[in-house]
């Protein structure tokens, strides 16, 4: 079960605390009564999972999975799966009130969800991986489908692992599903614009501050920790429109290349390297570092908590841009906000995937799909919006972009919870 603070060790750091937190002290600017918030904050459904895996030596593994639904007062829950070795229930209960959030931010009619197993998915064939997706999506049969919880993908899952979700419950279910996934191939009911969706929601957000702020992009800098399927669009994205890229992390090191980075010279180098660290031009960092590295910009596109205090404290830039899912802890937000850093938290800044997996699911569903131009230019006023109701919630309330945002998103579940009301 999800761990209750009086349960917490408080020298560690604890996911699920964390976004209790901010719920809470979002509650508090909104002026809800206690019991609205603890219906806010405790999730609806927790299922964990035993996921046996036969093996191609003929041997079983037994891996544990989960599926949560946070919230869903607004509509069928959504959030993603992540295959990775790290994975437990305070990080997916943590993932999946993160997802209720989301949604409401960008005002877009989903609930928070969450799912994955814990599993080193590097380890396994390709055999091995279909036969433990296919299982997990059994396991997991009774919560998920196109009108109760749209999975989609996240970290080390992809539209093939999609797929094999997509088929498994449509065979369950004896028809076609597919809006029972989002992040699918284009052959079986994907969309032209969710890959990069992510991507391209950081790069208006930090669009849209940067005029708020009267800077010119075209004099400004970045950083950028991750070298995935958010971080490597982001190179690019950001280089088009004019923020000179200075710095690149992924797991195995860093690179610094104070005179920007070539988007096509670092994807050659990644392609024959499998790595950042050794691109011509750039002089190579230590990880720790990375942050320290001067620049006006910071977006971490990784894994979670990768902005501690320790970090938050010789952090170079003025602006933080959360493309990854809480990658600042508590005590560094207050140490980023006490130093007058201007962040745009994760529940806004990384929006742009879900919004376009909203977009998939709504094709699905019609049996129609979208020209490309449409979906983009949907998705980019979609995000323009959710950043100009935020930023309008930080004038009237005189907090921070992320206190906003949480008041924002959390103002709009406690709306759709009190007029659906309490049953029985």
């Amino acid at each position: 079960m999800v761990t209750r603070p009086d349960q917490a060790n408080p020298h560690e750091f604890n996911p699920w605390l964390n976004v209790v937190s901010l719920i809470e002290r979002a509650g508090e600017l909104l002026g809800l009564n206690e019991g609205l918030v603890k219906r806010i904050v405790t999730p609806e459904r927790i299922l964990e999972v035993a996921v046996p895996v036969r093996m191609d030596s003929g041997d079983v593994e037994m891996y544990t999975g989960w599926r949560i639904h946070h919230d869903t007062s607004r509509g069928p829950g959504k959030g993603g799966i992540r295959f990775h070795q790290t994975v437990n229930v305070d990080e997916i209960a943590a993932l999946s009130a993160d997802m209720s959030i989301k949604c409401a931010v960008v005002n877009i009619p989903y609930g928070g969800a969450k799912g994955g197993v814990r599993v080193d998915p590097t380890t396994l064939s390709r055999g091995e991986l279909e036969r433990l997706t296919r299982r997990y999506a059994f396991d997991i049969a009774s919560m998920i489908g196109p009108d109760r919880d749209i999975p989609a993908p996240d970290i080390n899952t992809d539209p093939q692992v999609m797929s094999w979700i997509m088929d498994t419950i449509s065979m369950l279910r004896g028809s076609n599903l597919p809006g029972t996934v989002t992040g699918k191939p284009l052959a079986i009911g994907g969309t032209f614009g969710h890959a990069g969706a992510t991507s391209l929601g950081v790069t208006i957000c930090a669009e849209s501050l940067l005029r708020k702020m009267g800077r010119n992009p075209n004099q400004q800098t970045a950083i950028v920790q991750g070298y995935g399927k958010v971080g490597a669009p982001l190179i690019k994205l950001l280089t088009d429109r004019g923020i000179r890229v200075v710095g690149i992390a992924d797991v195995r090191g860093a690179v610094h290349v104070p005179g920007g980075i070539d988007p096509e010279a670092l994807s050659k180098h990644f392609d024959e390297a499998h790595t950042v660290v050794g691109l011509a031009g750039g002089e190579d960092v230590p990880a720790s570092q990375f942050f320290t590295i001067p620049c006006d910009i910071a977006v971490p596109a990784a894994l979670g908590g990768s902005i501690t205090d320790v970090v938050a404290e010789s952090l170079a830039a003025t602006i933080v841009v959360e493309a990854a899912n809480g990658p600042t802890t508590g005590e560094a937000a207050q140490v980023l906000h006490d130093r007058g850093v201007t962040v745009v938290p994760d529940v806004l800044a990384n929006a742009g995937g879900v919004v376009a997996s909203y977009f998939e699911w709504a094709q699905d569903m019609q049996g129609f799909p979208w020209e490309r131009d449409l979906f983009r230019r949907r998705l980019e006023n979609t995000m323009q919006q959710a950043f100009e109701h935020v930023w309008g919630r930080h004038d009237e309330l005189k907090v921070d972009l992320r206190e906003a945002a949480l008041a924002a998103g959390v103002g709009r579940i406690a709306e759709a919870t009190e007029l659906r009301g309490l049953f029985p």
